[in-house]
């Protein structure tokens, strides 16, 4: 079936704090069976016979790229300047489409479906009605009253399984959530939509102009980088900046005359909470869920997140226990919803982990800063194969390198030069270097820095593959 596939992939999770950080969302997280959101949410569209099409920051460009070519294979990613909300982030992608009359569909990165032809199904059935020029929505079918979640009031039956949309309704307190599930006509509003891309440029040019013609300009001669299998594409910045924020669904749904919804029966969870996320994992007969290495002794409705060291909870009750190396959350079930407020405050305390996490993300692979102190800092390097660390120079640090895993391909000064696993090499202060995975397998090496200043902005770098600005 001919739809495009579009991935909004903006958001920054800051509810799932702290495994979701600004600097790593949600989305990106390995959060289900070592897969992330984004991965599974790729795999759920394989069945469209178009490439997909991410929406996505410029921040996250590769963490985008890995997961289209780990699962999709090949796509294109629209990389936003700044976010700027749903209505200008499905502007983007209307203009972007090869053909107006090309049917799109917008689906939010991180998302859990688990039956994914249940899914490709119920989409189907909406397809005529966007062919017929209408915007469809997608609706679940509640399953216990939600304060969560916005709902759709269901009006007149359009048959082949479609509604028209009565009414949007805000998410509601607990009394009126339990009054619109008793009322059996109201679904929770997924945020997933069907139409053709010049339906919905019509719709934005009608109630939200000003959005759609900041994105026009933003979109009139954009920039194209194709790496590999995967195109990316940026917007014109000024334009773009210049674009208000609003989400679809006021911008355009609720002002709208031609949207209809098509119920969904299956399983679905916006992975909003970290009592979402506990959801998602089998109980005990006490009630708690465990990942990874936790333990709960004498323990009643606990949840346990502990990948990475045992993590044990004697006589708790109601508790979700979230450890990563940097950082632990320890909060009652009732205060999920509050996360947020624990990362505005942290943020306003300038604590660097309400934004970004210890073993940071970069397009070659990542580094983890294991240990830090007085004129030094103790880093794990990973290196994806075939790929290479910019032509750089420092001045104020000098670094030791020593291979644990693989083999490295050493650029210092005018020597290049293979360091093999448990042999090592030295970088002076100032020295030119670049390092370089020529294998078929990751490499991994520890490397020390010394110096009277170890900041990621001492980087000079005279070549990147990867466009980067003097900063690692």
């Amino acid at each position: 079936m001919n739809i495009t596939p579009v991935i909004l992939c903006g958001g920054s999770g800051t509810r799932l704090w702290p495994l979701s950080r600004q600097s790593f969302p949600k989305q990106f997280v390995p959060l289900l069976g070592n897969k992330s959101l984004l991965q599974l949410t790729l795999e759920r569209l394989a069945w469209c016979q178009s490439p997909p099409m991410c929406v996505a920051s410029e921040d996250h460009r590769f963490l985008v790229a890995d997961a289209i070519e780990s699962t999709a294979k090949q796509g294109s990613v629209v990389l936003e300047p700044a976010a700027r909300n749903t209505a200008a982030a499905m502007a983007l992608a209307a203009l972007q489409a090869a053909d107006p009359a090309q049917a799109m569909l917008f689906c939010p990165a991180d998302h859990h479906i688990p039956d994914a032809a249940a899914f490709a199904t119920t989409v189907q059935r909406g397809l005529p009605a966007a062919n017929e020029g209408a915007i469809v929505t997608f609706g679940v079918v509640p399953s216990f009253p939600s304060t969560a979640y916005g709902y759709i009031e269901q009006g007149t039956d359009l048959g082949n399984g479609s509604l028209q949309v009565k009414r949007f309704i805000e998410k509601p307190d607990a009394t009126k959530a339990q009054a619109l599930l008793l009322q059996g006509n109201t679904l929770w509003n997924a945020g997933i939509f069907l139409t053709r891309a010049d339906t919905l440029l019509a719709a934005l040019r009608q109630h939200a102009p000003d959005i759609l013609q900041a994105c026009e300009q933003a979109m009139a001669a954009p920039q194209h980088e194709q790496i590999g299998n995967i195109g990316f594409v940026r917007p014109e910045k000024t334009a773009f900046l210049a674009c208000r924020s609003q989400s679809i669904d006021y911008a355009v749904l609720e002002q709208h005359d031609k949207v209809v919804v098509v119920p969904f029966q299956g399983q679905w969870s916006d992975v909003g909470s970290w009592n979402a996320v506990a959801d998602l994992t089998p109980a005990d007969a006490e009630g708690n869920r465990v990942v990874g290495q936790g333990h709960a002794l004498v323990a009643h409705n606990t949840y346990i997140h502990a990948p990475h060291r045992p993590v044990v909870a004697l006589g708790t009750q109601d508790l979700l226990i979230v450890d990563t190396p940097d950082a632990l959350l320890v909060a009652h079930r009732d205060h999920a919803e509050r996360v947020k407020d624990v990362v505005a405050h942290l943020t306003r305390s300038e604590v660097p982990q309400a934004g970004t996490h210890r073993r940071v993300a970069r397009p070659w692979g990542w580094y983890d800063s294991i240990d830090t102190g007085e004129r030094f800092q103790v880093k794990r390097i990973g290196v994806k194969p075939g790929a290479s660390l910019s032509l750089q120079k420092h001045h104020h640090r000098a670094e030791h390198w020593i291979v644990v895993k693989g083999t490295a391909e050493v650029t210092r000064g005018q020597e290049v030069f293979l360091v093999s696993e448990n042999q090592s090499t030295y970088i002076p202060i100032g020295e030119l270097h670049r390092l370089h995975n020529p294998g078929k397998l990751e490499l991994e090496m520890i490397e020390v820095q010394s110096g009277s200043y170890l900041g990621e902005d001492d980087i000079v770098r005279l070549e990147d593959r990867y466009g980067r600005q003097p900063q690692r």
